[in-house]
């Protein structure tokens, strides 16, 4: 790692929803620190179109755009892995630091609740961040 900033993997089950807001938001947010990625075991067709509108109406952000559904073994070994909070299996990492938000899937809810998952996305990102410029994490 030295040399380059951190690499952290936003990972869930299908990396369509909570992982791709995360890697999203994670490259706006803390992007001056950390590199982040998204990647889960299964692949989806397409992001949740649900998450894509409002990411785009919220953060202008358009994922569609700028990002896919990827495996893990299909993107850098990460330094730090965030489980968006698998309620089966989590998917097996191999950073040097794990942690597990347990957020709730909004799929298949209204917006109330994908907005509720972003915005605790977005507190947990900046939490993070902090964290690796104070040294608490890595």
């Amino acid at each position: 790692m030295e040399g380059r900033k951190p690499r952290v993997a936003f990972v869930c089950v299908h990396n369509a929803c909570r992982s791709q807001m995360a890697e999203a938001l994670g490259k706006r947010l803390a992007g001056d620190v950390i590199d982040s990625y998204s990647a889960g075991t299964q692949r989806q067709e397409h992001i949740n179109r649900d998450a894509v509108r409002l990411m785009r109406q919220q953060w202008g952000i358009d994922m569609e755009g700028s990002q896919y559904s990827k495996l893990l073994h299909e993107i850098p070994q990460p330094d730090v892995a965030i489980l968006m909070g698998c309620n089966v299996a989590c998917p097996q990492t191999f950073a040097s630091y794990t942690e597990n938000w347990g957020l709730e899937d909004p799929t298949g809810k209204g917006d109330e609740a994908f907005l509720a998952t972003m915005e605790q996305i977005e507190k947990n990102i900046l939490s993070l961040r902090e964290r690796i410029l104070e040294r608490q994490v890595l």
